[in-house]
């Protein structure tokens, strides 16, 4: 009876905790879908004469703000940044500078606040209040490219000045250039990944529009490293009712509907910055640098067309160096020619160079300075004797084991290169170490040892080899229209023409061909050897040892290579054809990640590549204004804008033995659709939607 009653009292239990268990779904319940909702603001959205320190946004449940830094923006703009706190359900932004009397004022929230829980945004939501009787409501929008390669520009501040009418004239005044220099923006926004913005609560008026990269945050432009975009374009606000198509998906292949939104449709929404940064930064000296002793190098954070002076203290700096600028002229290497001044642990000077003052001139500085190597003379001697102890102790085993090697094999002539008593010495050290009985009295030993000390001492060692001026070869395979570059180590003073020799393999036979060997323009160190070459074809560069002296006196050993020239079916070719274009447009041929790979110069509204390797590529074109071969950036003071920049919107897939003839109108697209996406290093942010667990739960 007992132990039914037991087994009774078990079932029972059982039965209780599985009950418990199924009291909800198994994971917790359904996932909130519904993204917060604002139930209550202080002031009201969109109150009129009010001027409140302290606004308060209350949700109908917990949220969060993410990346507010990043995408809350308040316009007019604050010169002292407020205070934005997050807490449960409550958003709180305190206002710190004194607010303007008739003003409307905004406070963009992007998509930055979302429920704590699932992150489910609110949406593109701005909270506006006015401290007049009017609240503004019209909208700008557009897009800020960088004007050279087209990339959407993240996080760039986006302001209107306001463009007044005259008392006798009733149609609008431009604003005056220095506008931008000397008045803060009067209402911002912030871009965001695809470089788009949406300045918010506009007067209905007339507008200039401006963009910049904002470091001092003075919201005006003010310094040389500020990027910036401008135009001249007058914007005229209106709005009309519009509808915008929703589409509703089943799933990622089908949809259920399309229903149309009835929405204000606020203008101009067309509006395209390029933003460019001005040449001439803010030039100083960065620092020196001393790696070797017998170079140093100079870097400076902009270029400058004069080199820097320099005048020794402890050494006589007339005519001691050899000058290696880089293509920029911001980083400037001196080979200093003798090894009086080199093996000099310090070197004192005084540095003449030009440099931005406080007026944003270029003026000359001298500055007294010290420039120390890294590796000190007394090290260089360590180093060089180690090398040395190093080298004779491998001379002198490698000697004694060629020894022992011919004599134990009977071997007695002198073509080994080992004298008499040499050899005579190390006979006797040979059968010592084959008849040493098993136990040696100390005499033998010391003797033995006596006699091994003696054989070091005794065995030359000839001077090391001298070291070769080193060099790296830019390819031995190419195509037809390159050449061959080698670059040494260290700046070359001399090259002999008549000690290379280029010859074209014929089957078994060689033939001479002409060539051009000349030095690479702007370099110290590099040699650039020019020929006709053919397709499909082979040729021997034979360089004789010392053809090339350095400036140390160090020359090359002798260098013999074979080029192999590829055929024609190994490559594939382009024809560009251009419409509505410009006579000084360039043609860029750019890789999978937007490097230039050729460049052409448009002649009678085309542009041929050939000899191309078969992949994937892409076009860009820019107009060459000035002539100068490259592409040029603005310059705001001038009223210069940067030069015209387009991209080809899709891939080019070029294959072997393919002539592809590609037209191209540069302007029959926006320029914010012209870049492909695969190219471009500013991805748009992934958009924040509402998050469709359940149903994802449900499959």
């Amino acid at each position: 009876m007992k132990q039914s009653r037991y087994i009774l009292f078990l079932l029972l239990m059982v039965t209780l905790l599985l009950s418990c268990a199924n009291l909800g779904t198994p994971d917790g319940g359904p996932y909130d879908e519904t993204p917060p909702h604002v139930v209550h603001t202080t002031p009201k959205q969109g109150e009129m004469g009010v001027t409140p320190k302290r606004i308060t946004l209350e949700f109908d449940e917990n949220i969060k703000i993410a990346g507010a830094m990043e995408k809350v923006v308040i316009s007019p703009p604050q010169q002292n940044m407020p205070e934005i706190e997050a807490n449960a359900k409550k958003i709180t932004v305190k206002l710190i500078d004194s607010l303007l009397p008739d003003m409307t004022y905004t406070i963009d929230f992007a998509d930055a606040i979302e429920d704590n829980n699932e992150g489910n945004p609110l949406g593109d939501y701005a909270f506006s209040f006015s401290t007049g009787q009017t609240l503004d409501t019209m909208q700008v929008s557009g897009y800020v490219l960088d004007a050279q390669n087209l990339e959407p520009i993240k996080g760039m501040l986006v302001g209107l000045y306001t463009v007044t009418n005259d008392t006798t004239d009733a149609t609008p005044t431009d604003l005056p250039d220095s506008v931008f220099r000397t008045r803060p923006f009067e209402r911002i926004s912030r871009t965001d990944s695809r470089g788009h913005f949406c300045i918010k609560g506009i007067r209905r008026g007339k507008y200039r529009v401006f963009a910049l990269q904002d470091q001092d945050q003075n919201f005006m432009f003010s310094q040389k490293s500020e990027k910036l975009a401008y135009t001249h374009r007058i914007l005229s606000t209106s709005s009309r009712p519009d509808i915008r198509p929703d589409t509703v998906w089943h799933d990622s292949i089908y949809y259920d509907s399309i229903v149309f939104t009835p929405y204000t449709h606020f203008l101009p929404d067309d509006i395209m910055l390029l933003a460019f940064q001005e040449e001439g930064q803010n030039r100083a000296f960065l620092k020196s640098e001393r790696r070797e002793m017998e170079r140093f190098t100079l870097f400076f954070t902009a270029p400058d067309s004069e080199l820097p002076h320099i005048e020794g203290l402890n050494f006589d700096a007339r005519d001691a160096f050899v000058v290696d600028a880089n293509a920029t002229r911001d980083t400037i290497t001196f080979w200093m020619r003798d090894s009086l001044i080199y093996y000099k642990d310090t070197l004192e000077m005084v540095l003449t160079y030009n440099m931005t003052d406080t007026l944003g001139q270029l003026v000359s500085y001298s500055d007294t300075t010290s420039i120390v190597s890294r590796k000190s003379y007394e090290r260089l001697l360590k180093e060089r004797k180690n090398q040395w102890e190093d080298y004779a102790k491998q001379y002198r085993k490698d000697y004694r084991r060629k020894l022992r090697s011919r004599q134990l094999s009977g071997q007695t002539d002198d073509d080994s290169g080992l004298d008499d008593d040499d050899a005579d010495t190390d006979v006797a050290e040979a059968a010592d170490s084959v008849a040493e009985p098993a136990v040696v009295d100390e005499g033998k030993k010391k003797k033995k040892e006596k006699k091994k000390k003696m054989v070091d001492e005794d065995i030359p060692v000839p001077p090391m080899p001298a070291k070769a001026l080193d060099y790296k070869m830019s390819r031995t395979t190419m195509s037809p229209d390159q050449n061959v570059t080698f670059t040494f180590t260290q700046p070359v003073d001399t090259a002999f023409v008549s000690m290379v020799h280029f010859e074209e393999v014929i089957d078994t036979l060689r033939e001479e061909r002409p060539f051009l060997l000349r030095r690479k323009q702007g370099t110290v160190n590099s040699y650039v050897l020019y020929a006709e070459w053919q397709p499909d074809a082979k040729y021997e560069l034979r360089i004789d040892s010392a053809a090339f002296v350095g400036i140390y006196g160090l020359v090359n050993s002798e260098i013999k290579k074979t080029l192999n020239i590829r055929g024609l079916d190994s490559f594939s070719t382009l024809f560009v054809v251009l419409h509505d274009t410009d006579p000084s447009a360039v043609v860029q041929l750019l890789n999978t990640t937007d490097k230039v790979v050729r460049e052409q110069k448009a002649k009678n509204g085309r542009a041929d590549f050939y000899f191309i390797d078969p992949g994937t590529y892409y076009l860009r074109l820019f107009y060459d204004r000035n002539g100068d071969g490259k592409w040029t950036t603005g310059n705001y003071d001038e009223q210069l804008q940067a030069e015209e920049t387009f991209y080809y919107p899709g891939a080019l897939n070029l294959r072997a033995q393919w002539d592809v003839t590609q037209d191209w109108t540069p302007t029959a697209q926006p320029l914010n659709r012209q870049k492909p996406l695969k190219i471009t290093k500013q991805k748009p942010d992934k958009e924040k939607t509402i998050k469709n667990r359940n149903a994802e739960r449900g499959k």
